[in-house]
């Protein structure tokens, strides 16, 4: 069958499932239509309804779009299954029913942001950045019951270097999936997927990837410099790390390891020469903080913060 005449059904909602999307459009291929979140109210009080960047992307091409609050509403998987689609496509967008995602006769595969099966979940780059990893990639696995567990069709891997942020390494990855989505598409035209259960995949620790939550982005000063830098880095820019200074909360965007020797301070103290230079104890060194937000102010490098606030001598983030 042509890719023409092959009809796919796209599946996604944030800026990272843009760039496959575009891939497929730019590539010829026939979207029949995407399905993306419902509008999401924004503003004091809700009352402006924002489009998901996909939906964006999609109405400036003029594909048909889908919003369905509950994916097994009948009237959804009536209006799904008159498209007829050969295949579906999902990239950042939610979990499927079995009823949506074994609907298409090639079935549904997924392109998930991580090696799998290591980093199953919702924030697989946040952890990997976190966990200090050397490399992570995207995969594209058939849809099955259990999220994230389906065999696999392709892999392709990249570098994390140690100075990458988790925004860094989500931008590589973006454009990397449109490439990877494309490839997949093509090997099932072409009937040359042989796809592969991933528990062969034996040596690969199972890591998780869960959903970041407030809370989870608190930094624990009693860590390693090298753990709570990768922390930092793994979630900057958004949610991003944060810590409390005079029981205010602090966000921290970018730090470096200042060194090795354990200090004989307690972690969280804070040194500073009032002009340029904030480091903080970890447990076996020193994180040179170079760029933070106070509470209610806006995002800054350490050397503006340090011209209008003095901190002072045995000050602590906790």
């Amino acid at each position: 069958m042509r890719k023409e005449d092959f009809r796919i059904v796209y599946m996604g909602t944030p800026d990272f499932a843009v760039e496959s999307l575009r891939a497929l459009v730019e590539g010829g291929y026939n979207v029949v239509a995407v399905v993306t979140m419902p509008d999401k109210p924004i503003g004091r009080h809700g009352s402006v309804l924002q489009p998901s960047p996909v939906k964006q992307y999609a109405l400036e091409q003029g594909l048909k779009v889908m919003q369905p609050e509950k994916l097994k509403d009948p009237e959804f998987v009536e209006e799904l299954r008159a498209l007829k689609a050969d295949l579906q496509i999902v990239v950042a967008f939610r979990m499927l029913p079995e009823i949506v995602w074994s609907m298409p006769p090639y079935g549904t595969f997924n392109a998930h942001a991580s090696l799998l099966p290591k980093y199953r979940g919702a924030a697989p780059i946040n952890w990997a950045v976190i966990n200090g990893e050397t490399e992570t990639g995207i995969t594209t696995f058939f849809l099955k019951h259990e999220i994230d567990t389906g065999d696999i069709i392709q892999q392709v891997r990249i570098p994390i270097e140690e100075t990458d942020n988790v925004e860094v390494v989500h931008d590589k990855l973006m454009m990397l999936s449109g490439k990877l989505v494309t490839e997949t598409v093509d090997n099932i035209l072409a009937g040359t997927v042989t796809s592969i259960p991933q528990d062969q995949f034996k040596d690969v620790p199972l890591t998780p990837a869960p959903k970041i939550f407030r809370e989870t982005c608190r930094i624990n000063w009693n860590q390693p410099t090298k753990r709570i830098y990768d922390f930092i880095r793994g979630l900057s820019p958004y949610p991003a790390a944060w810590t409390t200074l005079n029981g205010k909360a602090v966000k921290i965007y970018e730090a470096g390891k200042e060194s090795t020797t354990p200090p004989s301070c307690t972690p969280g103290t804070i040194i500073t020469d009032g002009k340029t230079n904030l480091k903080v104890a970890t447990a076996d060194g020193w994180l040179n903080i170079k760029t933070l937000q106070l509470e209610g102010k806006k995002r800054m490098p350490v050397t503006d913060l340090l011209r209008g606030l003095k901190i002072n001598e045995n000050s602590f983030f906790l």
